[in-house]
């Protein structure tokens, strides 16, 4: 069966996992992780994209990305992943992929899900018992969003922006949505979206994209549909 094309509308961000083939390690020294974020930055400069989150762990990585082009996000990507590949195979004298096949990646609702996104990718060191605190992991944009490290590599996205007025203050808010737990139905519908390529948002949202791509954008419901009148009334 052919594979669908995937999702992209440009200008609405999406949430993207890379992971290495076989979950090995891709990220083994300081300079790795280095390599991969200059690499980035000049991948999204050319082929016209946004990042406004990420974080790099060992095996894999996660970003919030806006392609301003229809092929942008895949160009990025194929151009970054050539970089690295031929960087990390000389350095490590190995030959063959690094990488797990396609990326995986979700078009996201940035009024609904964009900043619960971000802490969702920034938490990540915090989920695998790595660090405590997003703030003692390096190699995300929490020290940026959160901290005002400077980061050329990022731009912020007008849902972030809106936290508050000036950057300090955009900061302070941010570090407050880290005292609360994200929901743990909220990062089943990031995971599910991501790794099965459906659209993040609300009902309108999902009706929207889906009108506007002429494409599905979520499963099917299993079982049928339960306010049905059959359903009711037979309860199949």
């Amino acid at each position: 069966m052919a594979r669908l094309p995937r999702f992209v509308i440009p200008d609405q961000p999406q949430h993207v996992i890379v992971r290495g083939n076989n979950r090995s390690e891709i990220f083994c020294a300081d300079a790795d992780y280095q390599f991969y974020l200059e690499k980035l930055k000049l991948a999204c400069e050319k082929h016209a994209c946004t990042i406004h989150a990420y974080v790099l762990m060992t095996n894999h990585l996660h970003l919030l990305i806006t392609p301003h082009e229809e092929q942008g996000l895949s160009k990025t990507l194929q151009m970054l992943g050539r970089y690295y590949v031929q960087y990390y195979n000389y350095s490590y004298q190995r030959t063959g992929t690094l990488w797990e096949g396609r990326y995986k990646a979700t078009l996201i609702d940035s009024e609904a899900y964009l900043l619960t996104c971000m802490r969702y990718i920034e938490l990540n060191p915090v989920r695998a018992g790595m660090v405590d605190h997003p703030s003692d992991y390096p190699w995300s944009s929490y020290h940026f969003n959160a901290l005002g490290k400077p980061d050329e590599l990022l731009s912020p996205h007008i849902e972030y922006v809106r936290l508050d007025k000036t950057a300090d203050a955009r900061q302070t808010a941010y570090r407050q949505l880290f005292k609360h737990h994200i929901a743990e139905s909220s990062m089943n519908e990031i995971r599910e979206a991501t790794n099965k390529a459906w659209v993040l948002g609300n009902d309108r949202f999902k009706q929207r994209i889906q009108k506007q791509l002429e494409r599905r954008v979520e499963p099917n419901a299993r079982g049928g549909d339960r306010k049905s009148e059959k359903f009711r009334i037979n309860g199949v």
